[in-house]
């Protein structure tokens, strides 16, 4: 009985319209789409998972976006970001290769 209750609160709360509520999923679904780059790009692991570290690898970043050659690094972080989706793209498509049989 109580899985059947959970089981309608859940569906109730996915089909939610109000305002605030979706604009809520939204902002959550963007932030755990912002970490999956984080994550992608392998700060993690480089990092250590150090918070520290990653957010002021991020103020780094703001900074260089205030100055004058805004534009230019803009241009230069998108250029590798495409290469590097394009890159993983292809890695994810591409044939596993055959593990060698030593017997």
């Amino acid at each position: 009985m109580t899985a059947l209750r959970n089981r309608a609160l859940l569906s109730r709360a996915r089909n939610d319209k109000r305002a605030w509520v979706v604009k809520r999923r939204e902002r959550t679904r963007q932030l755990i789409e912002l970490g999956g780059l984080v994550a992608k790009a392998g700060l993690i692991d480089l990092t250590d998972d150090d918070r520290a570290v990653l957010f002021g690898l991020l103020v780094e970043a703001a900074g260089k976006l205030q100055g004058t050659d805004r534009e230019q690094q803009l241009l230069l972080w998108r250029r590798r970001g495409k290469r590097a989706f394009e890159s993983d793209a292809l890695r994810a498509t591409a044939p596993a290769p055959i593990a060698e049989h030593n017997g």
